[in-house]
């Protein structure tokens, strides 16, 4: 039922979304009309100009729609050959739902599972079908759990919920298309607006029915607990893939590294914290419900699964993992399939996170020497530098620009901290020490005999000038020569800067420029264009150059370089920021900027008050 209403809401709207167009280029025409009667055509023109080109944009996300091919996602396709017992269980499932098994399967990364059917003749007419099984469930899941997602999934198919997957994917994308054609200033674009939240109401309405039947072949084939457990074990995995990329992976991708098994390196990580897991499993928060989601919250769909029929199935704690001939070999073909290693080196998991890890530590020292040099104005400074101040009694003086809060002797003490980051580079850079790679914990730093080495009581001694020659000597009785440990990156760099806002137009020393706001530094560049097309213009750069790149051919002022921010105006923006060197910079935002999106300006606040502070 929930398919047939999706199907007529769909077309329905799809074709309400034609009417609003129609309706207002009819209103613009009167609009027309009207103004050449009482105006004359110069005035005409030019307040009609601005609707007519809203429109305009309207009708090119119409056609760019309707000609836009839902093509399968990315994945590894698997043959019978090499997934001979999945195969075989989809089509066992397919048969006990009442539908045709999928045309193909395909290995994707993402935690998920999902189907697509490229059905033609709005739906009236089935297509091929594509069965789309996330990796992490194979690694991560029982038997008996991934068959209730497999059955969830081909539950679907018989429902007939993927033959209007192609009309909603392209109301969906004409409307994205059309708003992001047309001004947020623009009074068609606020129509198209409210007329989209209408559509995605009523859409993802219809998405949620259709999540709850399809949960009963969940339930049917594979049994309560096995449904619930699988439900409740997403979640938690997909928790666990994102500690795992942003912990393990993205530290040595942003270094220029890869490892030749990021699939591999997950099952490995599973395996090690398998309780983690199961904590978080049991433990995850449920969220409440919205009208903007496209699937109810687990809670809601694990109490609705509670009074649906259960057929007799015996639990099976096997790994979902036999299903495939080789997953070992599966995941390096699918990372062969969709990851894009560029001229990243890829190394071997325990050289991969020794690297890694000591490109963090070095990043980390760098931002301590560079202030050091600012300092002492030393042009090269290293570890020696900050020895050298902690020698001289200016530790503290030098330290309390980490510790806004402590006196200098505090943060003398204090500085304890960064000084073993200091001292771990080091041991590094002599080549004594290497960071051993831990899928149950963090890295450790470990001699050459392979046993740890804690540096913390040294960095202690390292801090206080009557100490610091027992310091260095248990260093040199570790070979840890502080002397070639020094700066790297002399100044900060847009690589693997985030972007966390934009204004157009914004005058820079009374020139005008358009600021990206990275979470490193401010992007600054000169003499963009119109102030009218600040916002699109903005949305334009950001997708089509690398940010990195970005920072790189203009001017980039990274925030430690900026001593004090002076705001003297929030709305408009107004500011003086004094950078270390003294020079001033003044910054103003004009009645014609135009922010990236409304919280840009509040962004740049943020950071101006962190600087500040």
């Amino acid at each position: 039922m929930s398919a047939t209403y999706r199907a007529l809401a769909s077309v329905v709207m799809l074709i309400g979304f034609y009417v609003v167009a129609l309706l207002q280029l009819a209103a613009v025409v009167a609009l027309g009309v009207w103004l050449y009667g009482h105006t004359n055509g110069l005035v005409t023109g030019k307040l009609l100009l601005p609707l007519v080109v809203a429109l305009g944009a309207a009708a090119a996300g119409l056609w760019r729609a309707i000609r836009t091919k839902n093509e399968p996602a990315p994945g590894l396709v698997l043959t019978e050959r090499e997934a001979p017992d999945l195969w075989a269980t989809v089509r066992e499932l397919a048969t006990a739902v009442g539908t045709r098994a999928p045309d193909e399967i395909r290995l994707v990364p993402e935690v998920n599972a999902a189907v697509a059917e490229q059905s033609r003749f709005l739906g009236l007419v089935g297509g091929r079908r594509t069965l789309y099984v996330g990796l992490p469930l194979l690694q991560a899941m029982r038997m008996d759990q991934l068959r209730s997602v497999l059955a969830h999934e081909l539950g679907h198919y018989s429902g007939k919920h993927t033959r209007l997957g192609g009309v909603a994917y392209r109301g969906r994308l004409a409307i994205a298309e059309t708003l992001d054609r047309i001004s947020p200033r623009n009074p068609i674009g606020w129509v198209f607006k409210g007329y989209s939240k209408l559509y995605l109401r009523v859409d993802n309405a219809a998405s949620r029915r259709q999540e709850l039947e399809a949960d009963r072949s969940s339930v049917l084939l594979a049994g309560h607990d096995a449904a619930t457990s699988a439900l409740r074990t997403l979640p938690a995995l997909g928790a666990a893939w994102g500690f795992y990329m942003r912990r393990y992976v993205e530290p040595g991708w942003s270094a220029g590294l890869a490892p030749d098994d990021l699939f591999g390196g997950f099952g490995q990580l599973l395996r090690a914290r398998r309780d983690e897991l199961a904590e978080l499993r049991e433990n995850a928060p449920d969220r409440e419900p919205s009208p903007w989601d496209t699937h109810p919250p687990i809670g809601v769909r694990v109490a609705a699964m509670a009074g649906l029929p259960a057929g007799t199935v015996a639990s099976d704690e096997r790994p979902a993992a036999l299903l495939l001939a080789d997953i070992d070999g599966a995941g390096r073909q699918l990372q062969g399939v969709v990851v894009e290693h560029g001229s990243r080196e890829v190394l071997p998991w325990p050289q991969f996170t020794a690297s890694s890890v000591a490109a963090m530590v070095q990043q980390q020292a760098d931002g301590i020497y560079r202030a050091a040099g600012r300092f002492t104005g030393v042009a090269r400074p290293g570890l020696t530098t900050v020895l050298e101040l902690v020698s001289s009694g200016r530790l503290g003086e030098f330290a309390e620009q980490f510790f806004g809060d402590a006196t200098r002797k505090e943060a003398a003490a204090r500085f304890a901290g960064p000084m073993e980051t200091l001292l771990d580079n080091a041991a590094v850079r002599s080549g004594r020490a290497h960071w051993q790679l831990s899928w149950s914990g963090p890295a450790r730093l470990v001699g050459p005999d392979g046993q740890p080495w804690d540096l913390a009581e040294i960095a202690k001694l390292a801090v206080a000038p009557q100490t610091l020659d027992v310091a260095l000597a248990r260093l040199a009785e570790l070979g840890v020569d502080p002397s070639g440990a020094t700066v790297v990156e002399e100044r900060v760099s847009g690589r693997d800067a985030d972007l966390i806002g934009a204004l157009a137009n914004i005058k820079i020393d009374g020139r005008e420029h358009d600021v990206l706001i990275l979470d490193r530094g401010l992007v600054l560049i000169a003499d963009p264009g119109k102030a009218s097309q600040g916002e699109k213009r903005l949305r334009a750069l950001v997708d089509s150059v690398a940010i990195a790149e970005l920072a790189t051919t203009h001017t980039f002022l990274p925030y430690e370089e900026v001593a004090s921010v002076n705001v003297k105006r929030e709305v408009p923006l107004k500011a003086e920021l004094t950078l270390h060197d003294g020079r001033v910079i003044a910054v103003q935002e004009l009645m014609s900027s135009e922010l990236l999106e409304k919280q840009s300006r509040n962004t740049l606040l943020r950071v101006f008050a962190r600087i500040s502070d």
